[in-house]
């Protein structure tokens, strides 16, 4: 019992059982006043720190874990970036990442120099300390849902560009004050750095389509290979010369179209980051924390006095200064500032080295700790008041009382082939925002065996519970007892009011029918939207989207919500849309596509005649694009006699996942919701 008693706790079951209770007492304590559950991790942490009660020491092991919990959530920042968007407005990053770092840095070299008297090289690494950010508030935007804004994309693209820049700086001022700051130096840094992010950025994408397309093991395989590029990338940075957080930034965004947003996979990613490594890095810098250091004189309370000031109001200036340049709200403004305005893992790699280097003294180590504590406050708080301000403002501009939540229901037989890729394609293209859960029917035909196939049907959907609860996606599964398969199925969609149907095909080519007897009895009978999907491949491995567009589709009673789909699902799995239009305009399309939301890049191409377009398919389209023709059903808009072959001809003319697309008939008074008011 000995252990238990004394102080600081050493045992280590025990430390991490008062780490977990930490993680899991502090935010439900702040929740309670309005506050960001991660202030109170690192509030936590200062209190039974080894400047505090003394409970726990800052040992190699929170050391540790605290290093794997920056990483992480470097990694996980770069994966929920909205990479399409990330790409198209690339020069926003570039924008606020050289104005974050330049305007901080700047003045930071004039304040150190003339205002505390250090010298040239040491007043830039000054500068250097709080040019650079972490950011810490990263979990608050990533709970509010806000990660994919636009201007936190510019934020978090920004964030690695100052970071590089500030490391790169230390280096340099490192580097000169040992003196061999010469030509073999800007060599080996040049060509450290082009290999590091050429080659991480040509090769992991390779590497992971391989590997997801060719392993089939169980779930916890797909998340150590990540794991596996994440900590490799890490460490391939440190060996080309600049911080470990850049290398796992870089590599959450080679695997970002790799892994879905909505697939188990991501899930399972998020859950361990939230609930132990992100947690252990914000109690290691908490535990860094020394309040006596206010009583230790004038020169550590006024560097600290400087160190704050400066980084608040040097952020500010470069968030509002992007801002103004792109047309942001105050809300965004705020948003940004807030997130960069963090400081911890470069902060404290530049004061400790510059320290063990001679170049700052005991009273700069500890303001800078001092500042720490104060933005990790500040920073989370502003975040979270102004990021709500940004969930009401988007709330009140996308509802329209017209319109009903989506549901998507999922057909299966008993004995359904790739069950698990129509699950990805249903979690992928259902809305997480409606709070739907995901439908399932089987239909078991009557007779005297009627109850034991509807036994065997529910024991063999158990797996389909299980594979969405991985995902955090609830599931309705019904059973029917019917003699006509597609009518039950028919009937259990509108009896449960849903709007998207997602159905396997097997591909098998046809000649008398579409795809075969209960397919097209269903989209007789149906009026929802309709995909009809031969999936055979992994979706996360899509390279791009090919859209076939015939003449007239887009005068189809459902043909905003269509595109719609196909643009959610070209965001979901971060692959861009190319357009190919039968007969018909570039143009016109090209303009209808922009009207509706989401916003993903587009190519747009005209072909003369259906045989041209298998021609197309066979020539430029390889097996790891998604075809997607938008048909019509008989008797509707758009249709014309070369769509009663399409699938067949498509489905031969293509080794990778098909599917194709019927909008909605009927009264569609709400398909103008999937419009962009600008």
């Amino acid at each position: 019992m000995a252990p238990f008693l004394t102080l600081p706790v050493t045992d280590p079951i025990l430390i991490f059982g008062l780490a977990m209770i930490v993680f899991l007492i502090a935010p439900l304590v702040l929740d309670r006043y309005r506050l960001p559950g991660i202030i109170g991790v690192i509030l936590i942490g200062a209190v039974i720190g080894p400047n505090g009660l003394g409970v726990l020491e800052r040992d190699e092991t929170i050391i540790l874990l605290g290093e794997v919990g920056i990483v992480y959530l470097m990694f996980v920042a770069g994966l929920e970036i909205n990479l399409s968007q990330f790409i198209e407005y690339k020069y926003r990053s570039l924008v606020f990442g050289l104005l974050s770092f330049v305007i901080p840095q700047v003045v930071g070299t004039v304040v150190g120099y003339y205002v505390l008297g250090l010298s040239v090289g040491t007043a830039a690494l000054f500068a250097a300390i709080f040019a650079s950010h972490t950011l810490l508030a990263y979990p608050v935007v990533s709970q509010l849902g806000i990660a994919k804004t636009e201007s936190i994309t510019a934020t978090i693209g920004g964030t690695i560009i100052t970071d590089t820049l500030a490391l790169l700086v230390l280096a340099i001022v490192i580097a000169g004050a040992e003196g061999d700051l010469g030509a073999s130096f800007w060599l080996e840094l040049t060509v450290g750095l082009t290999l590091f992010f050429v080659g991480v950025w040509l090769l992991v994408p390779r590497i992971g389509r391989w590997f997801f397309r060719t392993v089939d093991q169980e779930s916890y395989v797909e998340f150590l290979f990540v794991m596996a590029v994440l900590f490799v990338c890490a460490s391939l940075a440190e060996l080309a010369g600049v911080e470990h957080i850049v290398g796992a930034f870089l590599a959450g965004l080679v695997l970002n179209r790799l892994i879905p947003e909505s697939g188990p996979l991501m899930n399972r990613i998020e859950f361990v980051g939230t609930a132990l490594f992100i947690p252990f890095f914000l109690l290691s810098v908490g535990m860094l924390v020394d309040v006596r250091i206010l009583t230790a004189g004038l020169e550590t309370l006024s560097i600290t006095a400087a160190l704050i000031g400066l980084v608040l109001t040097t952020k500010y200036a470069a968030a509002w200064l992007t801002a103004w340049r792109y047309g942001y709200s105050m809300a965004e403004t705020m948003v940004m500032f807030g997130l960069s305005v963090g400081q911890a893992a470069a902060a404290l790699a530049i004061v400790l080295i510059g320290f063990d280097a001679g170049l700052f003294g005991e009273a700069m180590l500890n303001a800078v700790v001092l500042m720490i504590l104060a933005v990790s406050v500040i920073s989370p708080a502003v975040v979270d008041r102004y990021g709500r301000a940004i969930v009401r403002i988007s709330a009140h501009t996308e509802y329209d009382p017209r319109t009903a939540p989506q549901r998507v229901m999922v057909p299966f037989s008993r004995d359904s082939q790739y069950r698990d890729r129509l699950l990805d394609l249903a979690m992928i293209v259902r809305k997480a925002a409606d709070e739907q859960p995901l439908y399932t029917v089987s239909i078991a035909q009557p007779g005297a065996r009627a109850e034991a196939e509807v036994a065997a049907i529910e024991y063999s959907l158990e797996e389909t519970a299980a594979y969405t609860a991985g995902a955090e996606v609830p599931v309705e599964r019904h059973t029917r007892v019917e003699s006509n398969v597609a009518s039950g199925i028919v009937r259990a969609a509108l009896e449960n009011r849903i709007t998207t149907l997602v159905i396997g095909w097997d591909g098998t080519p046809r000649h008398q029918r579409l795809f075969g007897d209960v397919i097209d009895r269903i989209l007789t009978q149906s009026e929802q939207l309709v995909l009809v999907s031969h999936v055979r491949q992994p979706l996360n491995t899509t390279s791009e989207i090919v859209v076939i567009l015939p003449r007239g589709i887009d005068h189809n009673d459902g043909f905003y919500e269509a595109v719609h789909t196909v643009e959610h699902l070209a965001e979901q799995i971060g692959a861009p849309i190319r357009a190919i239009v039968v007969d018909g305009n570039p143009e016109q399309f090209e303009r209808l596509f922009g009207l509706v939301e989401p916003d993903v890049p587009a190519t747009f191409e005209r072909v003369d005649n259906w045989d041209d377009v298998s021609t197309r398919l066979r020539k430029d389209v390889d097996e790891t694009a998604l075809v997607v023709p938008m048909s019509a059903r008989r008797g509707t808009m758009g249709w014309q006699s070369a769509l009663r072959t399409l699938p067949t001809e498509i489905a031969t003319a293509t080794d990778g996942n098909v599917i194709i697309i019927y909008p909605a008939v009927g009264d569609r008074s709400d398909d103008r919701q999937f419009l962009q008011f600008r």
